[in-house]
């Protein structure tokens, strides 16, 4: 019986060795960095990381000027009209924040235009990995 039990932990530990030997490590940063196709998605990408900061920094500055003329004329402004000067401040800060999600949060403009360029080159790199595998 003890021959028998120590047979099986060792025919075990042998199926454990020979199943742990299927794993390998493949560097895909290493693979795609060396694809002339990747490094120019990831300069389009760039571009329009660039273009879509650029735009909502444009309205931030705006916004932040009209912030600068409502606090100088805060002072001479009616109930009425500092009301109405907040809702547009909020409003356009609103806008800013929204288009910010927009091409930049989850499942932003970014994200979408990173699928378009970068998935069927990290699919192709899938794929060859799979004929290997």
């Amino acid at each position: 019986m003890k021959k028998l039990t120590t047979l099986l932990s060792l025919l075990l530990i042998s199926g454990l060795f020979a199943h742990a030997q299927r794993y390998a490590i493949i560097d895909t940063r290493y693979i795609l960095s060396k694809l002339p196709e990747y490094s120019d998605a990831q300069k389009k990408l760039d571009a329009f990381s660039l273009q879509w900061q650029k735009e909502i920094d444009d309205k931030q500055a705006a916004l932040d000027q009209l912030y600068r003329n409502y606090e100088a004329e805060k002072v001479m402004l009616s109930e009425e009209l500092l009301k109405k000067r907040e809702d547009d401040l909020f409003n356009k800060e609103k806008e800013v924040r929204d288009l910010q999600k927009k091409r930049f949060g989850f499942e932003g403009d970014l994200f979408k235009k990173r699928q378009e360029l970068v998935k069927p080159i990290q699919d192709k790199v899938y794929n060859a990995v799979q004929k290997l595998a």
